[in-house]
């Protein structure tokens, strides 16, 4: 009997899943255990919201760096150095003693996962046909969900058996697990795997060819992206809300024991899984079937945020723990539909530099990631109610849902080449020209 083996894409793209799980496992941990560390290193709701964003300050930074990276360089490089970094880091983060140590600890595993997304989104372009994009950050995203919604669990247990630094120990090494497996699991180019069949070739897009190119490409590109980073920034603005604080926000809302809390806390994760399968396979049969950019990707991420929006009012209005699950996990499901649609977008304007393109998205719309956990642990500290941070996110949304009507995901980016290269070029990508107007 034939021995079964996965295609050499779904290979990658299983690669792709796991290494997001595992990316959201080392970063959300924290929240978990940080009901047991906070008494022991004694830290105030104000330090702890600084040790949730320490992460989001060098991770901003390399989702530009890395972009540029993994276009330059890169997947599979690119990943594994990630991969080494983040892995270190969440060992590290066992070893804290205090505050400064935690920070520290942090700040490296947000050097370490700065490019992993952007230099997957690289990855995918090569990989993954374009009507398969959505779906593909999709499920990719759902897996990064899933890590979030399995991580208070996993930790927990972790805590219960051992103690908190255990769990962060042990997470570490499957970091550096998944390492081994993507580098002898991936190619840099898909004709070069040795597992990958004619018809798999034949439906990637062609091997990127990159031209000399104009000083102030990169400014431009940053331009023509900026509306998307701002819908991206209020996406993760609810996002990060809730990685951060869900656990405590059930333990001190309703006085739930750590153990209620994480389950509760799962649950609201568990919906955010069916929203990154459901966005993006959405968002590629509307694609499929009209043909319309901007309905698949732009007028589907209005209505998720709009929807994101209307969930968390009843949250504010009732103070009851079960229906607090409910409309959170509601929210959690609208807003992660965005995820399939709104990183396929980098890919759709800007197919030969879709790392880059996905670095200065999500770069800049992960500065809500910074922001966001501090201004929580401000309110509760200071004001004691969690309606204000509620409300927040509701004007948050609505302006996101301005903000999409002016992305243009149909309108492709346009290099200005050098004078050297001819005016006008095959397209990279069918139906996409590459021209120098001069």
């Amino acid at each position: 009997m034939k021995r079964f083996q996965l295609k050499a894409t779904t290979t990658v793209l299983v690669m792709l899943c796991l290494m997001y799980f595992i990316t959201y496992v080392d970063r959300v941990n924290i929240s978990t255990a940080a009901g047991q560390f906070k008494s022991e290193l004694g830290l105030s709701n104000t330090q702890l919201g600084f040790v949730f964003s320490a992460f989001a300050y060098p991770y901003v930074v390399f989702q530009f760096i890395g972009g540029w990276v993994s276009d330059r360089f890169g997947a599979k490089r690119t990943l594994i150095a990630c991969a080494f970094i983040w892995a270190v880091a969440t060992t590290l983060t066992g070893l804290a003693g205090g505050f400064t140590t935690l920070v520290a600890a942090r700040l490296l595993l947000g050097l370490g996962e700065g490019a992993t997304f952007p230099a997957s989104t690289s990855a995918m372009a090569s990989w993954i046909r374009r009507d398969k994009r959505g779906m593909a950050q999709g499920i990719t995203h759902s897996s990064a969900r899933l890590g979030n919604a399995i991580a208070p669990m996993l930790v927990l247990a972790l805590m219960t058996a051992f103690d908190w630094r255990f769990a962060f120990y042990l997470l570490g090494a499957l970091s550096f697990g998944w390492l081994v497996l993507w580098y002898v699991t991936y190619t840099e180019k898909p004709a070069d795997h040795p597992r990958i069949t004619t018809a798999e070739i034949e439906s990637l897009p062609p091997p990127t060819i990159r031209a000399a190119e104009m000083p102030g490409t990169w400014a431009s590109l940053y331009r023509r992206l900026l509306p998307v980073s701002g819908v991206y920034f209020c996406y993760n603005w609810i996002l990060w809300l809730m990685l951060d604080w869900m656990p405590l926000y059930f333990m001190h809302s309703f006085h739930l024991n750590i153990k209620r809390a994480v389950i509760f806390t799962s649950g609201v994760f568990v919906a955010g899984v069916f929203g990154d399968l459901v966005g993006g396979l959405v968002s590629d049969r509307l694609l499929r079937r009209t043909g319309n950019l901007k309905l698949a990707r732009s007028y589907l991420v209005a209505f998720c945020m709009t929807m994101t929006g209307l969930a968390l009012v009843p949250v504010v209005l009732i103070h009851d723990p079960m229906y607090s699950l409910v409309f959170l996990a509601a929210a959690m499901f609208f807003n992660e539909m965005n995820v399939g649609p709104m990183w396929a977008i980098p890919m759709d304007v800007a197919y030969d530099r879709s790392g880059t393109a996905s670095g200065i998205m999500s770069g800049t719309g992960f500065t809500a990631a910074i922001v966001s956990p501090v201004v929580a642990g401000y309110v509760i500290d200071h004001i004691g109610n969690w309606n204000v941070t509620f409300l927040l996110s509701i004007g948050v949304m609505a302006c996101g849902v301005l903000m999409t009507f002016i992305m243009k995901p149909d309108v492709p980016f346009i290099a200005k080449l050098k004078p050297s290269v001819p005016a006008a070029r095959v397209s990279h990508e069918a139906g996409y020209p590459v021209v120098d107007k001069r």
